[in-house]
């Protein structure tokens, strides 16, 4: 059932409503991290942590919120993060992320798990930006027929995802931890090579986990680069030293990305570790972000710390459920009108006024150098 719009002003109305009116496995799949939950959870607490200082007095009667990502202009600087089964979320699946992306003028990441092939979701929105973010195959065939494809459908960068060395979960069976006793999975044609058993035997699930390169190493990231003529993003970054290093490789931009908290419970909110990731980096390649973006504000904190882009994965599925293709748009322009406001706020007509020095991090109040200092005469 469709929200009325008048009940989606925020994120959070939309993430109500999806948990309301999805089926109780795929609310389960979609929801729910690793562990305990901690990482998933502080990726929005996080952001809750750092303060955005508003600056008065400057001309914003018009915000330019537009963008360069990987030398595509986009909007404004909020793209879809690639997630698996969109089909669980709306029928259209991932055809319908692409148009709503494409309307929207942003950027889409399709994922190798996606219930779509790279080719239809091509034909679905052919003006639209769109990237493809995959994991290797021990088979290196295998990654240049993959590679060839994304290239010859448009696709205008490679999103590898880095930060899954082992494959753990394919061997058993899928079940969730929400409401309903198992996931309804639909078939993912972008894995489906000459000899793949039957999609969702176990069998097939065999044959996956085999098949997949486990663990991957720099020397796959170099062999990326050697065989495609698309930019590549590594997606799974987390330390400053491994961005030195995927700099070193001449990975052409990195996306700050703890897989929204979905491999390994208990490490450092996205937010948290931007900043020494943007400085260790130099301006050798584009930083993004994604994991805990739930506002326009959120959106702004991740650009003053240094992010060209930050990326939305679960939001895009609430958008999705609450109405498809229209939902997820509505979901993006929400998060546009947010940004806009917050960027009049803190004196910002361009993406390019955002800087450092409107965001501090609630740490610096609580100080007790600060605390016990004399300003102007006060305590």
């Amino acid at each position: 059932m469709a929200a009325e719009p008048s009940e989606l002003r925020r994120v959070e109305d939309f993430r109500r409503i999806a948990e309301r009116t999805l089926p109780g496995a795929a609310w389960g799949y979609y929801s729910n991290g690793d562990g305990d939950n901690q990482t998933l959870m502080d990726n929005c607490d996080s952001f809750k942590r750092y303060r955005v200082l508003p600056r008065v007095l400057r001309d914003v009667s018009t915000i330019d919120t537009s963008v360069t990502v990987l030398g595509s202009m986009l909007d404004f600087p909020v793209a879809i993060s690639p997630t698996a089964h969109h089909k669980m979320a709306h029928s259209d699946g991932e055809k319908a992320t692409a148009r709503a992306a494409a309307s929207a003028n942003t950027g889409m990441a399709l994922s190798l798990f996606a219930n779509h092939s790279l080719e239809e979701v091509a034909e679905a929105a052919p003006q639209g930006t769109r990237w493809f973010n995959f994991v290797l195959f021990k088979d290196p065939e295998r990654n240049r027929v993959l590679l060839d494809r994304a290239a010859k459908a448009g696709y205008k960068a490679v999103f590898l995802t880095v930060d899954q060395p082992r494959f753990e979960y394919l061997k058993r069976i899928t079940t969730s931890k929400g409401k309903g006793k198992t996931h309804t999975f639909y078939s993912t044609p972008n894995l489906v090579f000459p000899g793949t058993p039957p999609y969702g035997t176990e069998e097939y699930r065999s044959h996956l986990y085999s098949a997949l390169k486990q663990p991957m190493t720099w020397d796959d990231v170099d062999w990326v680069k050697k065989n495609t003529s698309l930019p590549v993003v590594l997606k799974g970054i987390l330390t400053a030293e491994d961005a030195q290093e995927a700099v070193r490789h001449g990975a052409d931009a990195i996306l700050v990305s703890n897989h929204g908290g979905r491999q390994l419970d208990g490490v450092p909110a996205t937010i948290d570790v931007l900043a020494d990731i943007v400085r260790a980096v130099g301006g050798e390649a584009e930083v993004y972000l994604d994991g805990g973006v739930r506002t326009g504000t959120d959106v702004l904190k991740a650009l003053a710390l240094g992010a060209r882009c930050v990326f939305i994965g679960r939001p895009a599925l609430w958008g999705l459920a609450c109405n498809g293709e229209k939902g997820l748009l509505q979901l993006l322009n929400v998060l546009k009108e947010e940004l806009v406001y917050t960027m009049a706020r803190t004196g910002c007509a361009t993406i390019a006024d955002i800087n450092s020095t409107l965001v501090v991090h609630e740490n610096y109040y609580m100080s007790p150098r600060r605390n016990n200092s004399t300003i102007d005469g006060y305590q």
